[in-house]
């Protein structure tokens, strides 16, 4: 009787706190599933306003493709160089077609274009047919060119540049002291008839007090000595000193294997230099 009376006496209790604890669960699981609701909905909103924004941009760009037409075919126009190019335009991008004479002339059309109001980019699909040259010829025709580029400026003999060329397209390797070089010698490339494509793989070398100081002590110990000193009075073929983080690497002809044998030796003994490497050819 004790224990019926103690059940009757808690039974109330538990019903009640197994009634509170359903529902407090039903309600976490409605809040979660709430929450997850109103997440759906904000990533669906924000995929909504993402296209909505994209279409908007869209429609703005393209609602002066018509005036950019106009201005591509005045600027065209009015270049000499530049009357066998067509463009089209859509959503902003202008496309570019024809021929022209030079690569230069190339590069120069697509310049043109991006500087106009509302252009959003230049697909340049221009074809150089300009006179055909066999690639042999091209390569001699532009070492001759880059040798007396530079001829004259301080930086002459320590850049040393490199060609391939192949049914072209010419690439321009090597490296150089500063950007002025590297820019220059890509300027003579590109406007060399003939040339149908520049590939730019040149080496900028990095701004160092300690190579600047290399290169000259190099130089001085070089074409100070009696047997190499009638290099530094050829200034289109001398003897081309890269300094790059203390290393040094010599390029270039000479005329006998005992010129390139005294020019490694004397690198070798210039102070401050962490290696040295002869790439002299012997003509």
């Amino acid at each position: 009787m004790l224990r019926a009376d103690h059940a009757s006496r808690r039974g109330p209790c538990s019903i009640y706190l197994t009634n509170r604890l359903i529902k407090d669960i039903g309600d976490r699981n409605s809040t979660v599933r709430i929450a997850t609701m109103k997440r759906k909905i904000l990533g669906m909103s924000a995929v909504a306003l993402l296209v909505l924004m994209s279409m908007t941009a869209l429609a703005a760009t393209g609602r002066y493709d018509q005036q950019i037409q106009q201005a591509v075919s005045m600027k065209v126009h009015d270049a000499k160089q530049l009357q066998n190019v067509q463009s089209s335009v859509e959503d902003g991008i202008v496309t570019l077609t024809g021929t022209v004479s030079l690569y230069q002339d190339k590069l120069d059309a697509a310049k043109k274009v991006k500087k106009l109001a509302n252009v959003a980019g230049v697909r340049n699909k221009i074809v150089v047919a300009g006179e055909t040259v066999s690639d042999a010829q091209l390569q001699q025709k532009l070492a001759k060119k880059l040798a007396y580029d530079r001829v004259g400026y301080r930086d002459n003999a320590f850049n040393n540049l490199t060609l391939a060329v192949k049914d072209g397209s010419v690439t321009v390797g090597g490296e150089t002291v500063n950007y002025t070089a590297r820019d220059s010698a890509l300027a003579t490339v590109q406007r060399m008839p003939g040339v149908k494509d520049v590939v730019n793989e040149v080496k900028v070398l990095p701004t160092s007090i300690f190579d600047d100081q290399l290169r000259i002590r190099t130089a001085r110990a070089i074409y100070r000595d009696s047997v190499l000193g009638r290099y530094a009075t050829d200034p289109v073929d001398p003897i081309r000193i890269v300094v790059d983080n203390g290393h040094v690497t010599l390029y270039g002809t000479v005329q006998s294997q005992m010129d390139k044998t005294i020019a490694g030796m004397r690198a070798n003994g210039v102070f401050g230099a962490f290696s040295v490497e002869n790439k002299l050819a012997v003509n």
